[in-house]
């Protein structure tokens, strides 16, 4: 299985310690237009990060690599206060976890079963170690795990139920505005595309079918669309783009020598938020922001708006997700004292769309 290749662009640094106390976390003049009251949410990790909410806004779920082990386990916690919740197995890697419309059920992808998992454990540690003695601080990464498969479960972690069982990597799923559909990305035919299947694992069809990476998927507010990111174009440089429900219409979003991922629609107007760096200058180190951009569906067709720059931070912005009322804006961030990665919320102002 390949590694995924983008990941020597996507220029997110962790340091591999705890994080520290809750900070005032400084935001710049420029972002200060669209976030107020921002502030930390996690804290105690070595990293953490992809925070989605609740139905009624009141609990986050995210992943997050803890003092004692290598990989990210899933952790559910409530936004006004209280221990963070371990809802994964506590082995293997985990990501990508999703909250039911219903708030009864959770997903995440787990690679508990693999079944040499103490060896690929005892090699992370392994590596870690070397990495630490180097005093290297490591960039982000990740891999296909050919064992990694979509799990549900009740919020409490409790009543695992396995979802997808065929061969290689099913993960980065999320649930549809209705709950009847999960939208993920397999490996089941060679490389990383888009598929959708019910909620209770059935019915799976593929989306998507172009060469290279197609993943990180979420349905639109109206389930008519699923935008997604894709290196097809040119490899480890990102693309946005959406695909009708039934896989018959495509339209890229996003086109530039930049890396543009983490794409998420806001619950409730015609935006969609990314996170997103220049890659143009070799010689220069990008860094991460968040983006939004309009867009609206004329004819048949999918058209976006101005391009709105949300954050202008000197530390890296990833993966940004909305409230259910869209009034809140979740993302994970190296802007914490320590540099290393942890979620944070502030409350949000949309700004105005303008389409040329």
């Amino acid at each position: 299985m390949r590694a995924v290749a983008l990941v020597a662009l996507v220029i997110v640094c962790l340091e591999s310690t705890a994080a520290g106390a809750e900070p005032a976390a400084p935001y710049t003049e420029h972002e200060a237009r669209f976030l107020k009251n921002v502030r930390q949410v996690t804290r105690g990790f070595v990293k953490a990060g992809e925070g989605y909410f609740s139905p009624d806004g009141k609990t986050i779920i995210y992943q997050a690599v803890s003092k004692s082990y290598p990989f990210y386990q899933i952790y559910t916690q409530p936004l006004s206060g209280g221990s963070p919740r371990l809802v994964s197995t506590g082995r293997g890697r985990t990501t990508c976890a999703y909250f039911h419309p219903s708030g009864e059920k959770i997903l995440f992808a787990s690679s508990h079963l693999d079944p040499h998992l103490a060896r690929t454990e005892a090699e992370e540690r392994r590596r870690l170690e070397e990495l630490r003695r180097s005093g290297r601080r490591e960039r982000y990464r990740w891999v296909f795990d050919p064992h990694m498969d979509i799990f549900e479960a009740r919020p409490d972690g409790s009543h695992l139920r396995r979802l997808t069982t065929a061969a290689g990597y099913d993960a980065e799923g999320a649930y549809g505005p209705g709950g009847e559909w999960i939208a993920f990305c397999s490996t089941r035919d060679g490389d990383p595309d888009i598929y959708v299947m019910r909620a209770d694992g059935t019915g799976v069809r593929q989306v998507t079918n172009a060469p290279g990476y197609d993943g990180g998927p979420f349905i639109s507010p109206d389930g008519q669309w699923i935008v997604f990111r894709s290196d097809r174009k040119k490899e480890g440089y990102l693309q946005l783009y959406v695909v009708s429900f039934d896989g018959k219409r495509e339209f890229q979003l996003t086109d530039d020598q930049g890396v543009n991922w983490g794409p998420y629609w806001h619950p409730r107007e015609p935006w969609i938020i990314w996170s997103g760096a220049d890659h143009s200058n070799p010689k220069r180190r990008p860094n991460y922001d968040l983006w939004m951009m309009p867009y609206r569906v004329r004819n048949g067709r999918f058209e976006v708006g101005r391009r709105v720059r949300v954050t202008d931070h000197p530390a890296a912005d990833v993966l940004p997700v909305f409230s259910p009322d869209g009034k809140y804006l979740m993302w994970t961030s190296t802007r914490s004292p320590d540099r290393s990665s942890q979620l944070f919320l502030g409350e949000f102002t949309l700004p105005q769309p303008q389409f040329d």
